[in-house]
């Protein structure tokens, strides 16, 4: 099973948003890749580790600041413990996601209404 790290908390500072995690992030290294869980109502920015991937997960508690970053186009920054990594191509990523879950049944009544309410 891959390793799943939930996002505890979002916020965003002058320069950057910030999601932070509580646990170790060495040896992850960005994809620029974001999956939908519409089960759990979560985005997920995928990591590489060394032979399997890492799942960063984005809870709907944390949409709205997503949201506010996206809207001002600040570098991503998911901080750990041990270093603080910045998540290439984040929105881009995260405005495809967006564009197709809206009215797409697909991804199932709930996760669409959650996520045109926010988005």
């Amino acid at each position: 099973m891959k390793q799943r790290i939930t996002v505890s908390k979002a916020s965003i500072t002058e320069t950057k948003l910030q999601l932070e995690v509580s646990e170790t992030l060495t040896g992850l290294i960005p994809t620029g890749q974001i999956l939908v869980d519409s089960d759990q109502y979560s985005f997920i920015y995928l990591m590489e580790a060394e032979e399997d991937y890492t799942y960063i997960v984005l809870p709907e508690l944390t949409w709205s600041v997503l949201k506010s970053g996206l809207d001002q186009s600040l570098p991503v920054s998911l901080i750990g413990p041990d270093q603080e990594v910045e998540l290439v191509q984040f929105y881009d990523e995260l405005d495809y996601i967006i564009s197709n879950i809206k009215g797409n049944s697909n991804y199932g009544k709930e996760m669409v209404v959650k996520v045109e309410e926010i988005f």
